[in-house]
């Protein structure tokens, strides 16, 4: 399986992930937030689906390897079983850090790797997004967890004493 293929199950992972995540979010901040990225992932989804439409591979010579799993889909059942597990939405804010900066690296790896300059601008357009995506729920993850610091940090203030 090429990297645009993996990538492609990766970001239907992602989206499978994020909505179920947004239903089980009690937390409106949270939700808006999973369903923001689930947006920007099916947007990925789609740049991918482009670019290999445009590549010259048919699917006898891709010849994908039997039973490949995503960093998503093999994390999936045990994500989605930390966040039932929780009262509240923070387990589910660290999985998605954690998702979003293995996908980082998985398109720093695959940026390295292009084979051509778009599949490689692309693969270097998704790092910026997944560490956006990372920032966001990092963001809302210290937001949630320590509210009266994030405010503090946030705002830039300077604590007198």
């Amino acid at each position: 399986m090429n990297a645009i293929e993996l990538a492609i199950n990766m970001e239907k992972d992602a989206i499978s992930f994020y909505k179920e995540a947004a239903l089980k979010t009690g937390s409106p901040v949270g939700k808006k937030m999973f369903l923001s990225v689930t947006e920007d992932e099916k947007r990925h989804l789609e740049m991918l689906s482009q670019i290999f439409k445009g590549i010259d591979i048919t699917t006898k010579e891709s010849s994908p390897i039997e039973n490949i799993k995503t960093i998503f889909e093999e994390m999936k059942d045990e994500m989605m079983a930390k966040v039932e597990a929780q009262t509240d939405e923070l387990e589910a804010f660290r999985i998605a850090m954690q998702m979003e900066k293995e996908g980082k690296a998985f398109y720093e790896k695959a940026a390295s790797d292009a084979e051509t300059d778009k599949e490689k601008r692309l693969f270097e357009r998704l790092v910026k997004e997944e560490q956006q995506h990372y920032d966001i729920f990092s963001n809302t993850f210290n937001f949630l967890n320590d509210t009266g610091n994030w405010f503090m940090w946030s705002e830039h203030s300077i604590v007198e004493g």
